[in-house]
């Protein structure tokens, strides 16, 4: 039997219940999160900060970070942190930003790798002046402010303002949790963060976009039922797939996170962490807060009158779909063809033969 049979496709949970609890976790996960930025900021990596980043690797087992640190900090060359980096013999040195040119920059690196000396070997050097590193930083906000327009825009037009706002409040629900966890655990945060942040904001959004068609759908259908019972037949309707790409993409983000390396270590645990928060707003985020916008079948466009089906309730409305998913799954039989007569005296439309007509005198 495939694992997806497993996963039933008609599932009848009473999401809506859980509102009330999902709205303070939610809210709370969201005060932490701006408690957090407060407090602790990011760790602003070298694209943003400015500076240089030197990735070395030690021959002896282990390499010997305090003695290291010592003898950079006598250089007197600025601010420098000094972190073991994946196997115990490589490290990673951040130097700030020195001096205004790059000739400046390039005499730090060369006093490091006098450090270093022939003991280690230089992997990686990355240098960003300080002027790049603003340009960066502006042009990392500007592409999550035009996402945002964008998708906002985009939703304003194709659903009405309901499921607009519905949609912004989760994206940046997912977004603020998100960010929480690099300030939380203090992960770099660098243009590949942003490359996740906007990779799990297209992600929430298709995951929404999709329960909202269902919930359009819906309202055009069902338009006596009561709201909270309509989403919970929507989200119902597509909860097996939700859980099913959630699942397959956590799984990949997963695997990332433990075999793709230390530099994708960050990118990968906030893809890891995105996914879930992305899986459980769209349930119990999204689909909720349309009650407290108001939303009404009367506001859908293209609503049409009551049909009999619209007075069920949530368990009759899962029990209709099932049947007619049964109903679609049997086979067809074969037409019954057509005969003059046959040996059994059944003819060609009523199956018996007709009277026969009396002999003339």
């Amino acid at each position: 039997m495939p694992l997806i049979d497993y996963i039933p496709a008609q599932t009848n949970i009473h999401f809506m219940r859980l509102r009330h609890w999902t709205f303070p976790f939610s809210a709370a996960l969201s005060i932490i999160a701006v408690v957090l930025f407060a407090t602790y900021g990011f760790n602003l990596g070298i694209d943003f900060r400015g500076g240089t980043l030197i990735e070395a690797q030690t021959s002896q087992q282990v390499a010997d970070v305090g003695a290291l640190r010592e003898h950079l900090t006598d250089l007197d060359v600025g601010d420098v942190q000094i972190q073991e980096f994946g196997s115990p013999r490589d490290v990673l040195i951040r130097v700030g930003a020195f001096g205004t040119t790059d000739e400046a920059q390039q005499a730090i690196i060369t006093k490091v790798r006098d450090v270093l000396g022939a003991e280690y070997t230089v992997r990686r050097v990355e240098t960003v002046g300080p002027s790049v590193s603003g340009e960066l930083v502006r042009q990392s906000i500007l592409a999550l402010v035009l996402g945002a327009v964008a998708v906002l825009g985009y939703l304003w037009f194709r659903f009405e303002w309901q499921f607009a706002v519905g949609a912004i409040v989760t994206t940046m629900h997912d977004i603020f949790v998100t960010l929480m966890i690099y300030s939380a655990f203090g992960i770099d945060f660098d243009l590949t963060s942003i490359a996740a942040i906007l990779t799990i904001m297209g992600y929430s959004l298709n995951d929404t976009v999709v329960v909202y068609d269902r919930i359009r759908e819906m309202l055009r259908r069902y338009k006596k039922l009561p709201m909270p019972e309509l989403l919970d037949i929507a989200v119902n309707a597509t909860f097996s797939r939700t859980i099913i790409v959630s699942t397959t993409t956590f799984f990949a983000t997963l695997a990332l996170y433990f075999f793709g390396g230390e530099v994708l270590r960050g990118f990968s645990l906030a893809m890891t962490v995105g996914v879930v928060i992305g899986t459980y707003s769209t349930i119990f985020v999204a689909a909720p807060i349309l009650i407290h916008l108001g939303l009404r079948s009367s506001t859908v466009a293209g609503a049409t009158k009551s049909e009999p089906e619209a007075v069920l309730g949530v368990d009759e409305a899962a029990k209709l779909s099932e049947v007619e998913a049964e109903v679609a799954e049997e086979p067809v039989p074969p037409a019954p063809t057509k005969t003059a007569g046959n040996g059994s005296g059944k003819g060609s439309k009523g199956g018996k033969r007709p009277p026969a007509r009396p002999a003339k005198a």
